[in-house]
């Protein structure tokens, strides 16, 4: 079942690792740069959501968070099958997606041919 979780402390388990079902750690903050530096104190980096209305603090956001992705006033679940889907630092190597499917199942090989006599 979806859970929220308050007075969790950044140490416990549940926030510093990657939890992966339904679950919000609450952690105040007692500003918006401050809640960027708690988002970003971690060494995974799937998605982060930003909840704002301002869009000096969505692009603050953006250039500060290290995550893979970064999906604004919705949860971070969202996806769709073309995006390209993965996580940075220690959540994960490389991308999903159509494109990125392609990639992994192509092999590129380089050919040179020098012609004799030309």
């Amino acid at each position: 079942m979806p859970t929220v979780l308050v007075d969790v402390r950044p140490e416990m388990k549940v926030v510093a690792r990657e939890a992966f079902a339904p679950v919000a750690s609450v952690i105040p903050c007692d500003g918006f740069e401050e809640a960027l530096r708690a988002a970003d104190r971690t060494a995974y980096g799937l998605q982060a959501a930003v909840f704002t209305r301002d869009v000096g603090r969505l692009f603050q956001a953006i250039r500060r968070l290290n995550f893979g992705g970064i999906v604004v006033n919705d949860v971070p679940t969202f996806r769709v099958d073309h995006m390209p889907y993965g996580g940075n630092r220690q959540s994960g190597v490389g991308r999903e997606g159509v494109r990125f499917a392609i990639e992994e199942m192509t092999n590129i090989q380089m050919v040179a041919i020098r012609v004799a006599g030309l």
